[in-house]
């Protein structure tokens, strides 16, 4: 899962719950709806989740307040042991690992989820992960992933530009330096794989991918 960001969730991590709150204006564009995003991930999952970038453990605390099980899994040990100090989750194992190379649950899934962290993976990654979960979902299955996402490369050159003119120098250089994908590209490495997608927008930046797998894997 883009390990080579590691230092970026490392430094992140004691400041994250803030950010997502407002407290950084830098990124406030970003985070707009951020926990109604959280709701309509937690509304639209089933009910054994395997959960990937849990971070500071927020949409893992959602989820289990709706009485789901989750496997969240973590590659930041700072961002895990945040999430461990939140109520709902004292008695929730948080694994290490990533959104490539994880230990599946003994238990059977229905639901793969994520809030962004898909944008760590390049498309390769991205694309062969699609794969690699389809082999762990039944059909009806879903994955839900909420990330920053653009409609075309015109629209990415144009929201780029106005970031820059608003000098928001950290954003623009994270817009610049992750692999933030298109919706088309992110169409086509569900399609691909056996999966049916509906997209809902919740700011400037971030979307809802819901994709059902109707299909097995080629």
């Amino acid at each position: 899962m883009g390990l080579e960001f590691m230092p970026i969730f490392e430094n992140w991590a004691a400041d994250y719950d803030d950010e997502i709150n407002g407290g950084n204006p830098e990124y406030q564009a970003v985070f707009l709806n951020y926990w109604e995003s959280l709701s309509v991930i937690t509304a639209a999952a089933g009910s054994s989740i395997l959960e990937f970038g849990s971070g500071t453990g927020n949409l893992t605390e959602k989820l289990v307040a709706a009485g789901k099980q989750v496997y969240p899994v973590e590659p930041s040990p700072e961002m895990r042991a945040i999430a461990r100090e939140k109520t709902l989750l004292k008695d929730v194992t948080f694994l290490p690992g990533d959104m490539e190379h994880f230990e599946k649950p003994l238990a059977s899934i229905d639901t793969i989820v994520s809030n962004l962290v898909f944008h760590h993976l390049t498309a390769a990654e991205k694309e062969q992960v699609i794969k690699q979960y389809n082999q762990l979902l039944p059909i009806g299955g879903k994955i839900i992933f909420g990330d920053t996402m653009f409609l075309s490369q015109a629209s990415y050159d144009k929201i780029l530009a106005a970031v820059k003119s608003a000098g928001l120098e950290n954003l623009a250089a994270d817009l610049e330096r992750e692999y933030y994908p298109l919706i088309p590209e992110v169409e086509a490495y569900f399609s691909d794989n056996g999966f049916q997608t509906t997209y809902q927008q919740m700011n400037r930046f971030v979307w809802i991918v819901s994709a059902e797998k109707i299909m097995e894997a080629e």
